[in-house]
């Protein structure tokens, strides 16, 4: 890695962390103050409609103030959310916890961003893993320690968060240089592609022209299915586990054992993006391999139906996470290949917008349908896009649309 991004590594990593000890915690921390399975829904929706809207406006800031001033603010709003969210004792301050932390939530496209500016074009599909890496380890150590530490209190996982946070700006302060202006020359030769670059949200006619061309809108429509899918699972397993499964002493799943689920398939995510997807992709190509990846993550959702052992659950978290990391890398990979150099980062950041927008549907529609107790129906509306999009898959070949 080259010294220029450890420290944004770091940085990121700390930051990924805080978001994993959270994300097995906050259904059951909702619970707890008397949100109902619908209002958990809301609660993780509103966090996404915050930061789909903020996102724009704090990378279109960091463009004119600089990276690590609008870095240090993202995070300081991250910090304030954890702080509040620990300290709340009723629901609607859990709310103004998650609205200020949406309304910052910029960490990520603001390291893309410096990512781009102190990297050559050559070398930034490479600097970009450093992303992918962070992700791996967060969601392999954050769950985990979340399960571990609520055991004793479940603010604690709230205040590690808070604590990482805290150390996330200081080495954003401490660490992290400015990157320089780009020479004339530089910007000439080959224009920044700024890593998820987004569109001010009275601006999406300007992405339309992108959803309309017939090699890359299939490819969108697949990043939109593959999201909404993820962000189904996500945003209910939690809620389904806790209705489902029953640990030995013969209580509901918790905090600790939904964790140690998540964790799990994060473990899987670093093994296989450690070589084995690139050389499935090397060896077979990204088309295959992400038509792979949807049937695996479809079937794993749709195994999670009737599951009602532990051993089914293992079952149906493999084959649902091998399938998730056989998609995104390919599939990102897919819609970069089909963009001029200059336009990426406007791709990359419709893919983010798109991910927000299923951030806010996936909980919405998962909360409602377990709230009504229909806990089959949602692993099968966990699995639905993911179904849907091998139509579309059928359809695209090698950046090109079959009729």
């Amino acid at each position: 890695m080259p010294r220029a991004l450890l420290p944004i590594f770091l940085i990121v990593l700390v930051d990924i962390l805080g978001m994993t000890l959270i994300l097995p915690l906050l259904p059951f921390y909702a619970e707890h103050f008397g949100a109902s399975p619908a209002v958990v829904g809301m609660l993780g929706a509103t966090f996404a409609a915050c930061q789909l809207v903020s996102g724009p406006v704090l990378g279109q800031l960091s463009d004119r103030f600089g990276r690590r001033r609008m870095l240090l603010v993202s995070q300081a709003g991250t910090f304030a959310g954890f702080l509040l969210l620990a300290r709340a004792e009723t629901l609607w301050l859990v709310f103004l916890a998650r609205v200020i932390d949406g309304a910052t939530a910029g960490n990520l496209s603001i390291a893309q961003a410096y990512i781009t500016d102190v990297t050559p074009p050559h070398q930034r599909a490479r600097a970009f893993g450093v992303i992918g890496v962070s992700f791996g380890l967060g969601f392999l150590l954050g769950p985990a320690v979340s399960g571990w530490l609520a055991q004793h209190d479940p603010r604690w996982p709230v205040y590690a968060a808070a604590a990482l946070s805290a150390t996330s700006i200081l080495a954003t302060a401490t660490l992290l240089r400015e990157p320089a202006t780009h020479a004339a020359g530089d910007e000439a030769e080959a224009p920044a592609a700024p890593g998820g670059t987004r569109i001010g949200m009275l601006e999406w006619s300007r992405y339309a022209a992108y959803l309309r061309r017939p090699s890359l809108g299939p490819m969108l429509a697949l990043f939109l299915c593959f999201a909404l899918s993820f962000s189904l699972f996500s945003s209910g397993f939690a809620l389904f586990a806790e209705r489902r499964f029953r640990t030995a002493a013969g209580l509901p799943y918790g905090v600790r054992e939904v964790g140690y689920v998540l964790a799990y398939t994060g473990f899987l995510g670093i093994f296989l993006q450690g070589g084995l997807v690139g050389r499935a992709v090397k060896r077979w190509g990204e088309h295959p391999v992400v038509g792979v990846g949807f049937a695996l993550m479809s079937a794993g959702y749709l195994l999670l139906a009737p599951a009602a052992t532990h051993r089914e659950l293992l079952v149906a978290a493999t084959v649902g996470g091998v399938g998730m990391s056989l998609v995104r890398a390919p599939l990102t990979a897919m819609i970069t290949a089909v963009c001029a150099r200059d336009e990426q980062g406007l791709v990359l950041g419709l893919t983010q917008s798109m991910t927000s927008l299923a951030q806010i549907a996936g909980p919405l529609t998962a909360g409602a349908i377990i709230e009504d107790g229909r806990l089959r129906t949602w692993a099968v509306a966990a699995a639905l896009p993911g179904l849907l999009a091998l139509p579309i898959w059928r359809s695209v070949r090698g950046g090109r649309v079959t009729a």
